[in-house]
């Protein structure tokens, strides 16, 4: 099937989702979550293929977690699947009507947006969450995932259009393209008479040639480079605690934590804690000169590490005098996803909370909390590190945009 025939199919369907009631948008998610749940060895078999696959070419530890499902995770795909179903629907509300002193009654309404496409790597679960969360919002989706996880995304498509058809609902709501090469993924960033807004998901490289080479309205979903300062009056178990669940919790994921920064009047005491506590999980820490000669078994950084996202058990390291050097150097080698401050020091937090750049700003909290679930939104499409449209976890409200209605009893402009 060409992409101009997966365009013209996802236009139609995206008018009949328009009109849908949200008890038939619940009932089909649930359909879905339902076939997801009982279809789980196609999946799994589908996905030892892909990391098999992955594992012969080398793939970085990292990636192959994200590319890997289990029954939990097939399980949680279909829980998230049900959470978005009990959601508050969106689509519909009218969010402000007043009157003119002509009589006319103007307003704004939610809408969907239409066709989406989604660009994103190696990570199967994303399939759901997209179609759930777009599909919930009465939009059409489009998917090109990664080639390493053709199967995987191969297998739970199909799942979720027999899951759809079985709900008496269009099976193509959600279509995925199966061409992995480049040419075809330059043309699907080209369909302006198709798509209404693309969203990319991944690593900086495919998030900057969406950006580059799109013709189609792009929401980026950035790549995390997330920091955690410790600031000289943290509590040292409450920042010992947060980062070692920040950086080791899970490493393959856009909100866990890749740079620390650390206020000089604290850093003799703290730095071997940091340094025994992270040796539990063998995190390699890539520190500056001066933390290098404070303790033994640190590894010299270069300037390529204070903006490297790693998704390994690795972290950066900088030394600080004050709360103010630390948002420059934050502000400077963000990525402009999360930051946090460990602090007792009210006015330390408001500084830190006021002039960092990012779409999450954390005190005293993981940064691995930035998420579509834990922020009570559903599954989430992505994080958006942009300012426009949307900035954050990108929940059901962040797929519609608004229309004026405008109510009148005969009104002519003279």
């Amino acid at each position: 099937m060409t992409l101009a025939e997966i365009g013209r199919q996802a236009k139609d369907v995206s008018r009949v989702l328009n009109n849908l009631g949200v008890s038939e948008k619940n009932r089909g998610l649930k359909a879905v979550a339902e076939a997801l749940t009982n279809g789980q060895e196609e999946i799994l078999k589908a996905n030892e293929e892909d990391i098999r696959a992955a594992e012969e070419k080398g793939m970085n530890p990292g990636l192959v977690d994200r590319l890997s499902l289990n029954p939990a995770r097939i399980r949680s795909m279909a829980e998230g699947l049900l959470q978005v179903a009990a959601l508050e629907d969106p689509v519909g509300q009218v969010i402000s009507m007043k009157p003119r002193p002509n009589g006319l009654l103007i307003g704004q309404k939610r809408v969907p947006l239409g066709v989406i496409g989604i660009i994103y790597e190696a990570r199967p679960n994303v399939t759901a969450d997209a179609f759930g969360l777009c599909f919930k919002a009465g939009n059409a989706v489009i998917l090109k995932g990664g080639s390493d996880a053709l199967k995987s995304n191969k297998a739970i498509v199909s799942l979720i259009q027999s899951g759809l058809a079985d709900a008496g609902l269009p099976a193509l709501s959600v279509q995925l393209i199966e061409s992995t090469d480049r040419e075809t993924t330059r043309e699907f960033m080209r369909m302006n008479q198709y798509l209404d807004v693309l969203i990319p998901r991944g690593g900086s490289g495919l998030i900057r040639t969406v950006v580059e080479n799109s013709t189609v309205p792009v929401i980026e979903t950035g790549t995390g480079n997330c920091h955690i300062f410790v600031d000289e009056s943290a509590d040292f178990n409450m920042a010992l605690d947060i980062i070692f669940n920040a950086k080791t919790q899970r490493i393959s994921v856009c909100n866990a934590c890749e740079s620390l920064v650390v206020h000089k009047a604290i850093a003799r005491e703290f730095l071997p804690l940091l340094k025994k506590r992270l040796d539990e999980k063998n995190v390699e820490i890539r520190a500056d000169r001066e933390a290098c000669d404070m303790v033994s078994g640190f590894v010299p950084a270069s300037e390529e590490d204070w903006g490297k996202e790693y998704l390994d058990y690795t972290v950066s390291l900088k030394l600080v005098d004050s709360v103010e050097e630390a948002i420059a150097h934050i502000n400077r080698y963000n990525t402009k996803h999360s930051e946090a401050i460990i602090t007792s020091n009210y006015a330390n937090a408001q500084k830190f909370l006021n002039e960092i750049d990012a779409a999450a700003v954390y005190v005293n909290a993981s940064t691995r909390f930035t998420d579509g679930f834990e922020f009570g939104f559903g599954a989430e499409i992505g994080i958006s590190t942009q300012k426009l449209h949307a900035r954050g976890p990108m929940g059901l409200k962040e797929l519609t945009t608004t229309k004026y209605i405008i109510y009148g009893n005969g009104q002519i402009r003279e």
